[in-house]
């Protein structure tokens, strides 16, 4: 009675018991127990990293298609990769890894549009901004709408109100109050326009007023006799006010900034690092004397 119960008494097993018979079973108790801190770091590292990806993904067009088509192919590897471990299967790993780059070259040119739009976000990120220096809100859309005015020799001056109060001067105009944007001041500074003439004022990164008349000065020593109306009146309203003058000159289409009753001329592929430096610091010092 003593064999009988033996015999069919249950059996079990222990990883002592698989280690001779390389069954499924005993390899994912080998996989298992070969991990490590150092392991587990590094799939939270992946795992942040692809959650933070499909989060950015996820607040651009297409996101549902672009969520479940990565969870497949991460749960896809993920699955193939256990099988081969467990197996030992490495000739089937290194089709997998080539077969995995393929992969994700195809998803960035598939998804393309989708990524342009998930980077152009990280730009709203106030903890990103920290990391880029010299921007401004508006430096950048003053200097796509002056480059263009350049291009076309149109004139234009644009008075930017930093500390002093520009309100004086913009009441001497067509008060508008408009969000301030490269096409609207294309708009304003248009040939044969009715708001062309005059200057245009921003104030607390608004379009205040355009058409506005500033005072007349009469021109530095030293200055061209020939220094139009724009360039006076920026460097009189710079003396008299902390303001940021913009001129674009209609005759030769160049770009000047005045700045505490000094004029520079600035190249277009500067002016918006400049515009930035300027509105930013609010440093009227590096300002150069025009000749």
């Amino acid at each position: 009675m003593v064999g009988s119960k033996a015999d069919h008494s249950p059996l079990t097993y222990s990883p002592l018991t698989l280690q001779g018979d390389g069954s499924l079973g005993w390899q994912l108790v080998q996989l298992y127990e070969s991990v490590g801190v150092r392991d587990l770091i590094e799939i939270l590292i992946l795992a942040v990293a692809i959650y933070a990806l499909l989060r950015l993904l996820g607040k651009t067009r297409g996101s549902g298609l672009v969520r479940g088509l990565g969870l497949v192919v991460v749960v896809f590897f993920l699955a193939a990769q256990v099988i081969i471990a467990a197996f030992d299967l490495m000739e089937l790993g290194k089709v997998l890894d080539s077969l995995l780059t393929v992969m994700l070259l195809g998803l960035v040119i598939l998804f393309q549009p989708e990524l342009r739009r998930g980077l152009m976000l990280l730009g709203h990120y106030r903890m990103l901004r920290y990391f880029v220096r010299d921007s401004h809100p508006i430096a950048d859309k003053l200097a796509d709408a002056a480059e263009s005015l350049s291009r076309e020799c149109v004139g234009a001056l644009i008075a930017i109100q930093r500390d002093v109060d520009l309100m004086p001067y913009a009441e001497t105009g067509e008060l508008i109050d408009a969000e301030l944007s490269a096409a609207l001041i294309r708009s304003i500074f248009m040939l044969r326009g009715p708001l062309h003439d005059g200057a245009l004022i921003i104030c607390n990164g608004r379009i205040a007023s355009a058409a506005c008349q500033l005072p007349l000065g009469q021109p530095p020593e030293g200055a061209s006799p020939h220094m139009g109306m724009r360039h006076r009146a920026a460097l009189c309203l710079s003396e008299e006010t902390d303001a940021v003058l913009l001129v674009i000159s209609e005759e030769t289409g160049r770009i000047s900034l005045a700045v505490g009753g000094r004029l520079e001329p600035v190249p277009r592929e500067n002016l918006s690092r400049r515009l930035a430096a300027l509105l930013t610091s609010r440093d009227s010092a590096p300002i150069r004397q025009a000749a």
